[in-house]
């Protein structure tokens, strides 16, 4: 199980880190929404930290229960993101909430 918590956190940083550099591509000239954008930028980076750290300490349920909520509210942004957008099959809202699934069990 530590290989899969390994892989899909590292795969949320790399969903996170191009969710940021999509943000800069379509908000450059919008401060206001860039700046909006990157926070979810930071949210998938700070909860992509949690489960990274949280595969190397087995033992920690505190983190464990701290790294699942936000798993669950991660998945929650991911899905509303594909509804507001039109499309709840959008390739980015679904990468995100599987990457939130499977890393919250």
């Amino acid at each position: 199980m530590k290989v899969l918590d390994l892989a899909f956190g590292w795969l949320l940083v790399m969903g996170s880190l191009l969710h940021g550099v999509g943000s800069f591509v379509a908000y450059r000239d919008m401060p206001v929404t860039l700046l909006w954008s990157l926070s979810g930028t930071l949210a998938g980076l700070l909860l992509a930290s949690l489960n990274l750290l949280r595969a190397g300490r087995p033992n920690d349920r505190t983190l464990a229960w701290v790294s699942f909520v936000g798993c669950l509210g991660w998945m929650g942004v991911a899905v509303g993101f594909g509804k507001v957008s039109g499309n709840v099959l959008d390739v980015r809202a679904l990468t995100h909430a599987i990457n939130a699934v499977v890393l919250a069990r």
